[in-house]
């Protein structure tokens, strides 16, 4: 009975003395564990935390951690980034509303030392012109601002190729202004797709829109029967670092354009709120927008 309670004795100190090595242990690595993390915040470096613990509950939580840490970085570049977008933003929009409004106020100027009837009307036209020029950038930052806010879209069983006709007819006068006789492959077959009619309209009257602001005189357009839309047109102004920037914010292929940049830009917004993906590419003075639902 002695010599068991003794080995009973000698069995309960190494269980303690293991038990406190353990919590030793843990405490080491979670002390580890604590400044790694703060000198992972303090540094902004993207080495992640490590720990030589074997323990299954410490593994868990440095794998916890560095995923959150993955995260928070990437949050915190998507700040940056956004924070780099705004201030851009804010500059072209100024540059955008200044432009037309100092060619105002100076046409403006000239028109009070004016007498000639014959100028002044010309000098009203050409504040007119401005005005509309305006008008259309005011509009197209407040759609935008729109677009990117709202999300009440209204998904029903939309027919691809009647929307896609619609919005090709209402550019028709455009469309021979511009000289552009579109070369048109609809399938026969209708093609069935549970969008938004109002968002899909703007997507496509956008991507007709600037096509027929920067082609060199045709337009080509073809829906597939599995949904696929490819627009294509040659345009001479264009280059493959343009083709990568046209769905960018405010980025337009012409500096001294009207336009804002804005269309492709919402359009691309759209088609991934429709859970849709859209692409250009460039090849051969050729740009290929594809859109595919």
């Amino acid at each position: 009975m002695k010599y068991l309670l003794i080995i009973l004795l000698i069995i309960s100190i190494i269980i303690n003395i293991f038990q406190a090595l353990k919590i030793y242990n843990l405490k080491k690595s979670i002390k580890q564990i604590c400044i790694s993390f703060e000198d992972n915040l303090k540094d902004d470096t993207n080495t992640l935390i490590d720990t030589l613990s074997r323990d299954k509950y410490i593994t868990t939580l440095v794998s916890t951690i560095n995923t959150e840490l993955k995260n928070l970085k990437k949050l915190k570049q998507q700040f940056i980034n956004g924070d780099k977008e705004l201030k851009n933003s804010i500059t072209n929009i100024s540059h955008d509303l200044r432009t037309p409004l100092t060619a105002i106020s100076g046409y403006l100027s000239l028109l009070e030392k004016e007498k000639d009837s014959e100028i002044i009307s010309n000098y009203i036209s050409k504040i007119k012109n401005k005005v509309e020029v305006l008008t259309k950038l005011i509009e197209e930052f407040f759609n935008y601002s729109i677009v990117t806010t709202t999300n009440n879209l209204i998904i029903e069983e939309i027919n691809l190729n009647n929307v896609l006709e619609n919005t090709i007819a209402s550019f028709y006068d455009e469309l021979t202004i511009n000289n552009i006789s579109p070369t048109i492959k609809i399938c026969t077959t209708p093609v069935i797709k549970k969008l938004d009619k109002v968002a899909l309209t703007r997507i496509f009257s956008n991507i007709i829109s600037n096509a027929i602001k920067y082609s060199d005189g045709n337009l080509n357009i073809e829906l597939n029967e599995d949904g696929k839309i490819t627009f294509s047109n040659t345009s001479s102004k264009l280059s493959n670092v343009d083709a990568n920037k046209l769905f960018d914010r405010f980025y337009t292929v012409d500096t001294a354009s009207k336009s804002t940049g804005l269309g492709l830009s919402i359009a691309k917004i759209l088609v991934e709120k429709l859970n849709g993906k859209i692409s250009a590419n460039y090849k051969n003075n050729t740009i290929f927008i594809v859109i595919n639902f």
